[in-house]
């Protein structure tokens, strides 16, 4: 059994469930939202949905490293840390950029206003996930 391919599938796995965690908690504030401006008569944001859907980058994320991690063959040790180490990284970078999306979906539901610094910060929990990738795809191009 090559120990490396758990953390290729780990990069993957990990990724996903931050994403759908994320995606999970900003969709039901979303929700929440819609919900209260509907009550109240209120034209009803659909810019809502950028916020539920910014947690599913992250696993593209995955799926690219994932892909390079597969490539390396030669060094199951170096697969196993940087796929589960990344992995936990991005999802969880997923799960609080979900949470941040709940909070803005919240805000910008009660009154339409700071959609840009809402999504600055839901843009900057990105960044984490971004440079991860970014970081651990020049490591495995070391191997």
């Amino acid at each position: 059994m090559n120990i490396g391919l758990i953390g290729v599938a780990a990069c993957l796995g990990l990724a996903a469930l931050g994403s759908a965690l994320g995606a999970g908690a900003a969709g039901m504030s979303a929700i929440g939202a819609w919900k209260k401006c509907f009550i109240q008569n209120k034209p009803v944001p659909f810019i809502l949905a950028a916020f539920a859907g910014a947690p599913l980058t992250q696993t593209i994320y995955g799926f690219i490293l994932m892909n390079s991690l597969a490539d390396i063959n030669s060094n199951p040790m170096a697969q196993l840390v940087i796929g589960v180490f990344a992995g936990l990284a991005m999802g969880v970078s997923a799960l609080y950029q979900g949470k941040c999306s709940a909070c803005a979906s919240d805000a910008y539901g009660e009154t339409p206003q700071g959609f840009g610094n809402y999504i600055l910060v839901v843009g900057l929990i990105e960044t984490v996930a971004l440079f991860v990738m970014v970081f651990s795809l020049t490591l495995v191009s070391k191997y």
